[in-house]
């Protein structure tokens, strides 16, 4: 028997949650149940995989839990951003060996096409666009990093524009930037009510529990799941619970559990939109990874998004809320000075399961046991690809997109504590500063 140490308890205001669609959470499981599917976590991964079981058994009833309510978790705290290209970081010009880089687009853009086929068919309000992405920068090595990324997309033939400072305003109204590159393929959505619209969407015969928080597990013939107010007997368990699948029993020492802050302001007025200018709905990511990622949403709000934390417990820090609430104000402040009376109505912490290696886990992990997990911050289409194709994995099909995930060494082993936590609280400490006008 395994006791999971941590759970899954989020901070309470994220915006994309309050400001999505009211939906009603289907209740939690009671009472002792046996079932032949049992898919852990209701996030993009999760939910894409029990979707794709369902359609591989229509006869079994296919059960997924969560220990939140959907939408709430951290596949409803990203910046809503679901991204085509790939972006090695390890490579010069991030991009990369190109066999890697084709297979990681395709990848990237099966996960797209996924999730805008699924909105259309539905009917899921949640303001997916085809908007694209700016990677803007301030500093010389921001537009440094620009230049080698488009020596990487030449290489890999594809699209984009660069955009000079003077020219930016038209886009995106602020003039705090000396460069952008736009890429055309990114989609911007708002997350939490995609998330719940997959959810209300699930075939009949998906049973959904939420707020279900799973504390025991045993493995044999068949995985035992306990929680406080029952069990779930299963004969396969997938689990689709990003950095809290290490939790588990497996894949230990490999997942860094980060925490990547949020605000959201309150809709601009009509006044202010014109101050602002630009386009009505866009999405910046800064060339400096401790940089900014700042959006202009459907409804008229600005979206910042910098300042990290390490947080091994798995739990949310509220200490850290209130300080980066403060970055976050210095930082709308340097981009728009126009808008010197707009507050935030929201601000929120959202978990990002990286890997030091930056890969993740697919494929099977133990007898009757499956996993696709640890995103690396492309939760929205990395995980809805690799849990549909790993419920085709489980149902005995292969393709050229499952052999490359299951071609890749997975996430490397990380080093002990309390050496682990130094060294990456020193590395945010030093990167964050670097950042400097970027963040």
């Amino acid at each position: 028997m395994i006791k999971i140490s941590a759970t899954p308890k989020d901070d309470a205001m994220c915006g994309w949650y309050h400001t999505a669609p009211v939906r009603q959470a289907k209740p939690g499981h009671a009472g002792d149940k046996q079932t032949r599917w049992t898919v852990l976590g209701a996030g993009f991964t999760g939910l894409a995989a029990a979707r794709q079981l369902a359609l591989h058994y229509p006869s079994d009833e296919i059960v997924l839990i969560d220990a939140q309510e959907v939408g709430f978790g951290t596949s409803g705290r990203n910046a809503g951003f679901a991204i085509d290209l790939p972006h090695d970081i390890g490579a010069d010009d991030y991009i990369g060996d190109i066999g890697i880089a084709k297979s990681t687009l395709k990848l990237n853009r099966t996960g797209q096409n996924i999730l805008h086929s699924l909105v259309q068919q539905h009917g899921i309000d949640c303001h997916m666009r085809p908007s694209g992405k700016y990677q803007a920068a301030v500093e010389d090595r921001g537009i440094a990093v620009l230049d080698a990324y488009r020596r990487g997309l030449d290489k890999l033939g594809e699209p984009y524009e660069i955009i000079s400072g003077q020219d930016l305003p038209d886009h995106i109204g602020t003039t705090f930037y000396r460069q952008a590159l736009f890429t055309p393929g990114t989609m911007l959505l708002q997350p939490s009510a995609l998330v719940k619209g997959l959810a209300d969407s699930l075939p009949a015969n998906v049973k959904l529990y939420e707020n279900t928080v799973i504390t025991e597990v045993e493995y044999g013939d068949k995985v035992v799941l306990k929680h406080a107010h029952g069990r779930i007997v299963t004969d396969k368990l997938i689990l689709a619970n990003n950095a809290f699948g290490a939790r588990f029993g497996f894949l230990k020492h490999t997942v860094l559990p980060m925490y990547l802050y949020a605000s959201l302001s309150r809709p601009l007025t009509e006044a202010e939109q014109a101050q602002l200018g630009g386009k009505s709905f866009w999405g910046v990511i800064p060339a400096d990874p401790y940089g900014s990622t700042v959006r202009r949403t459907h409804d008229n709000r600005i979206l910042m998004r910098n300042s990290f934390s390490f947080n091994p417990d798995q739990q949310s820090k509220p200490d850290c809320l209130q300080r980066f609430a403060h970055n976050h104000r210095q930082s709308f402040e340097r981009r728009f000075p126009m808008l010197p009376d707009v507050e935030f109505d929201y601000t929120w912490s959202g978990s990002l399961a990286l890997t030091q290696n930056h890969k993740g886990f697919f494929g099977q992990l133990a007898p009757n046991v499956y996993g696709a997990l640890f995103c690396n911050g492309l939760g929205v289409t990395r995980g809805t690809v690799t849990g549909t194709l790993l419920a085709d994995l489980i149902a005995g099909q292969r393709d050229e997109l499952i052999d490359f995930l299951l071609s890749d060494s997975g996430p490397s082993t990380l080093p002990p504590q309390p050496f682990l936590s130094i060294g990456v609280n020193a590395t945010l400490w030093w990167g964050q500063r670097k950042a400097g006008i970027e963040s």
